[in-house]
């Protein structure tokens, strides 16, 4: 019968448990799953070996989840995904993620809106542009369309002074090529950035005098 004959603190990360039984490491736990499990020193283990390895194996997800959000902001759906790319179990992931989200470790609507204001006031990207890249961050409609409304109202964001300043700021750069190449080059960036064909036309035209670009009305 498989006896626990130690249960001692890791040697380099505090918070975290081993477990010993005969003898030997068994797993990595947290103090929750040890109190959770009932495990005692001299206690038996017989028919617990299935659960004290899905508390090892969530503890780990656990711990490489909140070691990637510390690292960097992410949403629900990118975090498991990277997650299980590293070769985590889906089943643990989704229960990890779903933890991480009622402890408020996880909250899609807070990064929806911080990823919004740093690519709107920061980088200058479009609304079209963000929805775009939280939708790849699996970010879902409802929560981006409701994080961009807040930013732009919370900031004042006018999509066409944006557009006109960022076009302004990118001609800088441009200035020793000639104004069709200048044009062609100041469309194209504007594109990639997401705005539409109209505002990038405003754009164009507020700019046009100021930098000698010939502009079609």
């Amino acid at each position: 019968m498989p006896i626990v004959t130690a249960i001692t603190t890791h040697p380099r990360h505090a918070g975290r448990f081993e477990l010993e039984v005969d003898g030997a490491v068994a797993a990595t736990l947290s103090l929750d799953s040890i109190e959770r499990l009932q495990l005692v020193v001299g206690g038996s283990v017989d028919g617990m070996e299935e659960q004290i390895a899905i508390e090892s194996a969530r503890f780990r997800v656990r711990r490489r989840a909140l070691n990637m959000l510390a690292a960097r902001a992410r949403s629900s759906v990118e975090l498991a995904r990277s997650l299980v790319r590293k070769g985590e179990a889906q089943a643990e992931v989704d229960t990890v993620i779903l933890l991480l989200q009622e402890q408020g470790l996880l909250d899609d609507v807070a990064f929806a809106e911080s990823f919004t204001r740093a690519k709107v006031l920061g980088a200058r990207h479009s609304r079209r542009r963000v929805q775009q890249d939280l939708a790849r961050k699996g970010v879902p409609r409802a929560v981006t369309d409701a994080a961009i409304a807040t930013v732009f109202l919370d900031e004042a964001v006018d999509q066409r002074a944006l557009v006109e300043s960022v076009a302004r700021k990118k001609l800088r750069s441009l200035e020793k090529l000639d104004p069709a190449a200048r044009r062609r080059r100041l469309y194209a960036f504007l594109a990639r950035r997401g705005y539409d064909a109209d505002d990038i036309r405003r754009a164009m035209q507020a700019v046009g005098d100021a930098l000698n670009l010939a502009v079609e009305s």
